[in-house]
């Protein structure tokens, strides 16, 4: 069951900030893709961005409900359905996962083997949707849509406008798929192969979907509801592959700049993951001239920028706990464990619990020793919103991880550290409530 946040309070700064990315990434260059005629149609202007924590929320700003296909998005679920129906030794015979550093429709076989370069490009991809078991095209695209499915917490459907349109122009991937019978490494019908594979990247999604889809990835394979969909071991191969490989020949450019496994589509989604933490999707027709959305990438550089998301920063970001409680009147937000931006996320989110009033907040850090800037700086806006809200605002930080910077009105209760807690120095009504 798909989960959104219910604002009784101040609205998170997760939505703002959001809107503000919309607009960061200024006019659009780059084109649709013209090559399919059904998607030339694309309203270009279109702009849309989620974001997806592993437990469920989903924030989304611009065109969120807009419907596009899947495309070149859904090599990586298939991929994994192919690992899962025939175990990864057997994929990895008849597809490589070395970067191939071409265009995703590039003729681009190991000389030796015969084999695609990655599941990413669309020889491998096709390779990867032959291996799906299932008697004909509809069986495969059957099995790949359900998976799909049951990863955005709804049931998709095929958009069959756009499925015409793009088999009516699939003749270099008919070639792909005949070239790759001739060297052995495709078993079964081309044109049976090529039409299953062309529905499948004709599965209709909205920023929504993609975005819980990338948070089940970044979850281990487990949906908010607890079903592990993917397994942990194919949920990494897959990750791994996007990392090096999703974003074609960009991908160097893109691991290093933005440094998330991704994966785009030519119909202008491009869905990130950042593993233990956040799923994110956007949306924008327009291509650059690798075939990747040209603001979508905007929006991942500047969210790389803004929210510290790079793979290589990323720490382990299980052992922290946020839980709000109230006692007399007074709400308490207790956090435990490191902070980083999916835990200051989830505070935010208990912060908008709060209705507007004047009934005193505490937020307790006792049992924080470590926030990285962003979030620390995501604290100091949840709190300065939650005084213009009208709450009297008191922080419990003995080990000072806020530092020094503006809390609005929200007064620090330093005192120092003591066994089991801390020795207050003020407000000594506010912290027997909290202590009990």
């Amino acid at each position: 069951m798909l989960m959104h946040v219910t604002m009784v309070g101040m609205q998170t700064p997760m939505i703002d900030y959001l809107h503000f990315l919309l607009d960061s990434v200024g006019t659009d260059a780059g084109a649709v893709a013209s090559y399919i005629p059904e998607l030339a149609h694309a309203d270009p202007d279109k702009l849309a961005v989620a974001v997806a924590s592993p437990d469920g929320v989903v924030y989304v700003a611009g065109d969120a409900d807009a419907e596009f296909t899947i495309q070149s998005i859904s090599k990586p679920f298939a991929y994994a359905l192919a690992i899962a129906d025939q175990g990864l030794d057997v994929v990895l015979e008849h597809i490589d996962v070395e970067p191939s550093g071409d265009a995703f429709n590039e003729i681009s076989l190991d000389p030796e083997t015969g084999r695609p370069r990655n599941p990413m490009i669309n020889a491998g991809a096709i390779a990867s949707h032959a291996l799906v078991r299932g008697e004909d095209a509809d069986a495969r695209v059957g099995r790949i849509l359900d998976l799909c499915s049951r990863l955005a917490g709804r049931q998709l459907s095929i958009a069959e406008d756009v499925f015409e349109s793009e088999l009516s122009t699939a003749d270099r991937n008919m070639a792909l798929a005949y070239m790759l019978r001739t060297v052995g490494t495709l078993h079964g019908e081309p044109t049976d192969i090529v039409r299953g594979y062309t529905r499948q990247c004709s599965v209709s999604v909205t920023v929504r979907d993609l975005a819980r889809m990338a948070s089940v990835l970044a979850a281990g394979g487990r949906t908010p509801d607890g079903d592990q969909a993917i397994a942990p071991a194919i949920n990494r191969q897959v990750l791994s592959v996007m990392a090096t490989c999703g974003m074609y020949d960009s991908a160097g450019d893109w691991l290093t700049s933005v440094g998330i496994p991704a994966k785009s589509g030519v119909a202008g989604g491009l869905m990130g993951v950042l593993p233990g933490q956040v799923g994110i999707a956007v949306f924008s027709p327009r291509l650059d001239p690798h075939g990747n959305s040209t603001r979508g990438v905007r929006m991942f550089e500047r969210m790389n920028r803004d929210l510290g998301l790079h793979l290589m920063d990323s720490t382990d970001s299980t052992r922290s706990v946020a839980r709000r409680w109230e006692r007399e009147g007074v709400a308490v937000h207790e956090v435990m464990g490191d902070l980083h931006f999916v835990e200051a996320e989830r505070v935010l989110r208990g912060f908008a619990q709060d209705p507007a009033g004047d009934a005193p907040v505490v937020v307790d850090l006792d049992r924080v020793h470590r926030t990285n800037d962003i979030a620390r700086r995501m604290l100091l806006e949840g709190i300065r919103r939650l005084h213009l809200d009208g709450h009297e605002v008191r922080i419990v930080d003995p080990w000072g991880v806020l530092g020094s910077a503006e809390t609005g009105s929200g007064e620090l209760v330093r005192g120092e550290p003591a066994r089991g807690g801390y020795v207050p120095t003020a407000f000594p009504d506010i912290v027997s409530a909290l202590r009990g």
